[in-house]
């Protein structure tokens, strides 16, 4: 604390002190408010003063209830368990940085008390998680919505990783950005390239030296197939592993076992046909993703039709079977 507040400042610093010491199981009696009014703001108060700030928060709509015991913050924006939920989704993101992890979570944990901060373990370990090293994570998505927003073309670099495990220039891309697109744990810019003559899955956390280009984009309603605009659907299910072919008509079949793998993948708008021994399946996807998918279950799918991708992964199975033979 850094020299003495003015009184004036009490009523503000009463809700501080109930958001940040209180709950149900640690109510605050008056006196413990004093005392960290004078320790934390070096603001002196008499008894009465703090009741009647007590007063004037709960006719101000604070949800502050008051028992024997002491009174207390009884409703929050969030609840405990919901900013669990948020900063495991935090943790969970690869593609935000260590150090924008940790800020994120300091803030999240700054909407509880001091009492849930205790049992935050997982903050102090962030940098154990798999994370991104590119610190434009959040200026791309600034950058992107801006240019959404006034349908402007980006351009930007596009990276891969090399050998020494760095970010290395791979292409230079201008596209027409669409849509921000949180899919397996990544970020992705959804846009058109004209030079490709396609729609292109970019990972945010791959971009730099991003610039809003002087360029119109292309309306999205005006490339093929996106007449209707995005189907969100087809983007979580279809194109599983965000490859940019057409999805088309697949059909496998696979062991009982595996319905719900298919589901949890392609979600329910497929068709299951059940008998004896096994499970017929046709959904739409896109045959890249199908293509590495059924390598995935290759001991339980069979891909059916079409014949192409039948034969690619013939092809795709024997050369993996030459490396190891």
């Amino acid at each position: 604390m850094e020299g003495f507040e003015p009184k004036k400042l009490a009523l503000l610093r009463v809700l501080e002190i109930l958001q940040n010491y209180s709950d149900c199981d640690h109510p605050l009696k008056q006196e413990d408010i004093i005392e960290y009014l004078i320790n934390d703001y070096g603001i002196e108060v008499e008894r009465k003063t703090i009741g009647r700030n007590l007063a004037l928060l709960k006719e101000a709509g604070y949800e502050i209830e008051s028992t024997k015991q002491g009174s207390y913050l009884a409703e929050r924006p969030f609840e405990d368990s919901e900013l669990r939920l948020l900063i495991d989704g935090v943790l969970a993101s690869k593609h935000i940085t260590a150090k924008h992890s940790k800020e994120l979570i300091n803030k999240l944990c700054g909407l509880s008390n001091k009492y849930f901060r205790r049992h935050v373990k997982n903050i102090y370990s962030v940098n154990d998680w798999g994370k991104t090293d590119n610190q434009a994570l959040f200026y791309n998505i600034e950058i992107i919505d801006e240019a959404i927003e006034n349908g402007k073309m980006v351009q930007y670099d596009y990276n891969k990783f090399g050998a020494d495990k760095n970010l290395h220039k791979s292409s230079f891309q201008r596209v027409s950005p669409y849509q921000l697109i949180l899919h397996n744990q990544r970020y992705y810019l959804m846009g058109y390239s004209k030079y490709w003559e396609h729609m292109v899955y970019h990972r945010l956390d791959h971009i730099t030296n991003i610039q809003i280009s002087d360029r119109d984009a292309i309306p999205i309603r005006d490339i093929d197939g996106y007449k209707n605009g995005i189907n969100y659907q087809e983007l979580t299910t279809a194109m599983p592993y965000m490859y940019n072919d057409k999805p088309e008509k697949i059909v496998f079949t696979a062991s009982e076992k595996t319905i719900d793998h298919v589901i949890d993948w392609f979600g329910k708008d497929i068709e299951i046909n059940k008998t004896e021994d096994k499970v017929t399946f046709t959904l739409t996807a896109s045959p890249k993703a199908m293509l590495y998918w059924a390598v995935q279950y290759a001991d339980e799918v069979e891909i059916l039709k079409p014949a192409a991708l039948r034969e690619e992964i013939k092809i795709f199975l024997n050369k993996a079977f030459q490396k190891y033979s």
